[in-house]
This record gives structure tokens, sequence and C-alpha cells, in this order.
């Protein structure tokens, strides 16, 4: 199982931001580099590819404050 995390985007250590948008949903079978989430903090976004092929499942709501670093998804 891989771990998709949050990226880090600020320097602080335990900053917040948003999971703006999932483009997959629970279940569904990914590849390796596919557009899976876009995130949002302060005035930067940015795009989550998936690491891995496989299925995913989301750990995270789309519109949650999450802190940089944590799990929103995994991949089996």
């Amino acid at each position: 199982m891989t771990e998709v995390t949050f990226p880090r985007m600020s320097e602080e250590a335990d900053a917040i931001g948003v999971l703006s948008t999932w483009f997959v949903e629970s279940g569904e079978t990914v590849k390796a580099d596919q557009l899976i989430a876009e995130v949002a903090m302060d005035k930067v976004d940015a795009e989550v590819l998936a690491p891995v092929a496989g299925t995913i499942t989301l750990a995270t709501d789309e519109g949650a404050e999450v802190e940089q670093g944590a799990v929103i998804a995994r991949i089996e």
C-alpha cells in the first residue's frame, strides 16, 4: 500500500491547506502519474499525481482543511 500525502507547500511545519478537488473516486483504478487531486494553500495551488498505479481509497473529503504531509489517500 502506498500513502498519498498533502504536498509540502510551505516552510511552516504545521501549515494547513485545503483539498480543493478530487478527480477520482474511492475504489477507482488509477495509473501512475495520473492527476488525482488539486490542493490549495494560501495563494498557491498544486496538482497531486498518483505515485503508483492501483486502486485508490480516499482518506479526506473534498473541501476539507488538511495539514501538509497528512495522508489524503491510499493506493493498493
